[in-house]
């Protein structure tokens, strides 16, 4: 699991493993480490140009998204699909985003808390970030891979988990 954050991650677990009282070896806890997949944490699907699946979706975890980009694409920048419920903090998002963002590619899951698009948009507006609205996800992802054909950017999903379970599916199905 790439990004300096699981660091942390895995040292949390370790010491809640050895105070729990499960009987376990560090060789055990080393082996689960060492085959840990998380589905959507900076799940990197496509290497050139980078599509990138990751549940980011709060201010915080978009703070480390964008560490861990500027770790890993450094010169790079990101068409981001995106998409959140109504309860998040949308602005606070886009502020930690926004030196990596090239273009915000709005959509809605197909959730009931999903916000609606044009009320993103207006909070794009108000961050000073590029967007467009594409509905229905997949839609946002076969537009932000023609955009990222043309100059190599990163296609980057995050804002929702729903958004980006639903980007992952259509990742899936068009390379079936």
């Amino acid at each position: 699991m790439l990004g300096s954050h699981q660091i942390e991650n895995a040292a949390t677990a370790y010491t809640a493993l050895k105070v729990s009282g499960i009987p376990i070896t560090d060789e055990q806890i080393q082996k689960g480490f060492s085959q840990v997949q998380w589905r959507a944490r900076f799940e990197v699907a496509r290497r050139e140009p980078p599509v990138i699946f990751d549940s980011a979706h709060n201010q915080d975890s978009f703070a480390k998204l964008r560490e861990t980009l500027d770790a890993y694409f450094p010169d790079k920048q990101v068409y981001l699909i995106f998409g959140a419920s109504e309860d998040k903090n949308i602005p606070g998002m886009f502020a930690e985003m926004k030196p990596k963002i090239k273009r915000i590619i709005l959509t809605r899951a197909d959730h009931p808390r999903a916000l609606e698009v044009e009320r993103i948009q207006q909070l794009a507006e108000q961050a000073g970030v590029e967007s467009e609205a594409v509905t229905p996800v997949k839609s946002a992802l076969m537009r932000a891979l023609e955009l990222s054909s043309k100059d190599g950017s990163i296609v980057l999903s995050a804002g929702s988990m729903f958004v980006t379970a639903e980007v992952m599916s259509a990742w899936k199905k068009s390379n079936e």
